[in-house]
């Protein structure tokens, strides 16, 4: 956009250790000093007072005590109420995202912004992103929306010339899932020397995995908008919330059923590791909130389902049940990536945990983590991305983001992680 691509590089400051004053053009390398620049940085979260941002600023001050975490929101009773969790090094700072010059102020005096104030759909700019090059500050958002991911996506160049690192989608899906596709590709390149040739998300949560009206309203805007996958390289539509497939999401969880929705790690994945078919599918508990998706889908046009208004409407409307059957039905969240290649060989991934409102945080602070440590090279990346997450620096991510689970395995035969897989004989598994 107008005024973002002008910006020249400034001089570093060597004195500071902080990520804002240093350069960041290195690859990752694992070092003594990266707890020191942790301690000695400060990140905003806004939309901290939200479930995504507060369980994210629990998560950083648990993962790094001395890490100053300032929390973002229009609610100030909300705000101190969290900072009173997280102790004395974070503080609450009133924003308006739509008042430019006021996020602006606040984006001077941290080194990284994470950005969970959604939902993302429909969004018409980026502009904490934007905002965050303009005061070369770090970024990380949890966007799940793809229009919004692939224009931040063309900011790359800016962030480039500002010599800022952001990470874009880095919550847990797509985030976490996104880089577990990733060492699945590179795993069956490198070391097995296959062709992959097709990719699978799945994804479960129960009821609302106790995210909230954010994820709501999230899931009510996708019904809205019409499936991008990929097959044999090809593009194709499809109609929201169906394609049904029964998945088996291994211990704890067990078979699931799930359904096509509109996700960025679809063409992302398809874009930046190459795979000729890819898809994304969701699907929640109890069973009859899948049939109410799917009848908002056949029985409410598209038009209606892309008004914010009446989805806002239809949230306020469905919240109370919501809530109620939330508190019987949990908040476990599971996610399978499945990779197929050439060579026949299937290899899954799969990552459990008992709550979706701790296990999002975690996740999230994970990516947090690894761009302060210097994994992110400047520039707008998806996870998946090595100049995002840097390859060596996956495994120690993907350990934060797993803190908590019941169930997290990757690079397995799929006989090996589901339900009850039976020994016919002579270690033979169906």
């Amino acid at each position: 956009m107008a005024g973002v691509g002008a910006f020249a590089m400034s001089p570093l400051m060597a004195t500071s250790s902080s990520i804002k004053d240093k350069e960041i053009t290195k690859p990752y390398s694992s070092s003594s000093s990266s707890d020191e620049k942790i301690r000695n940085s400060r990140v905003l979260i806004l939309g901290g007072t939200g479930r995504v941002g507060g369980s994210t600023a629990i998560a950083l001050s648990q993962f790094s005590p001395g890490l100053r975490i300032d929390v973002g929101g229009r609610n100030r009773e909300k705000g101190e109420e969290m900072t009173k969790k997280l102790g004395e090094k974070s503080k609450f700072v009133e924003i308006d995202l739509n008042n430019v010059d006021a996020l602006e102020a606040a984006l001077e005096d941290v080194d990284l912004v994470v950005h969970t104030a959604g939902p993302f759909q429909q969004a018409e700019t980026c502009s904490v992103l934007e905002a965050a090059i303009r005061t070369k500050t770090a970024y990380v958002d949890v966007c799940d929306d793809t229009s919004y991911a692939f224009r931040a996506k063309s900011y790359c160049k800016d962030a480039v010339a500002a010599n800022i690192p952001a990470i874009i989608t880095a919550g847990i899906y797509p985030g976490v899932s996104n880089v577990m596709a990733a060492e699945l590709v590179r795993i069956a390149r490198d070391e097995v020397e296959t062709e992959p040739e097709r990719l699978r998300f799945s994804y479960y949560t129960a009821g609302t995995g106790g995210a909230g009206p954010t994820i709501l309203s999230t899931s009510f805007l996708l019904l809205g908008e019409e499936v991008i996958a990929y097959k044999k390289g090809e593009k194709v539509k499809l109609k929201p919330y169906s394609g049904m497939v029964n998945v088996d999401f291994g211990k704890g969880i067990r078979k699931k059923d799930v359904f096509l929705l509109n996700l960025p790690e679809v063409r992302s994945t398809h874009e930046v590791l190459g795979i000729p078919t890819v898809s994304a599918r969701f699907g929640t508990a109890p069973f009859f909130w899948n049939w109410g998706m799917v009848m908002m889908t056949n029985l409410l046009s598209p038009e209606f389902l892309k008004d914010k208004k009446k989805v806002q409407q239809l949230v306020e409307l469905f919240d109370p049940v919501v809530r109620a059957v939330d508190g019987i039905a949990g908040e476990r969240v599971s996610m399978r990536v499945d990779l197929e290649c050439s060579n026949g060989q299937n290899t899954v991934g799969i990552f459990s945990h008992k709550q979706l409102s701790v296990s999002v945080g975690v996740s999230t602070a994970a990516f947090v983590l690894a761009v302060l440590e210097g994994s992110t090279q400047p520039g707008v990346w998806f996870p998946e991305e090595p100049e995002g997450i840097a390859v060596e620096a996956r495994k120690l991510m993907l350990e934060r983001a797993a803190q908590g689970t019941f169930n997290f395995v990757m690079n397995k035969s799929p006989w090996m992680v589901e339900s009850n897989p039976k020994e016919l004989g002579l270690g033979i598994y169906v």
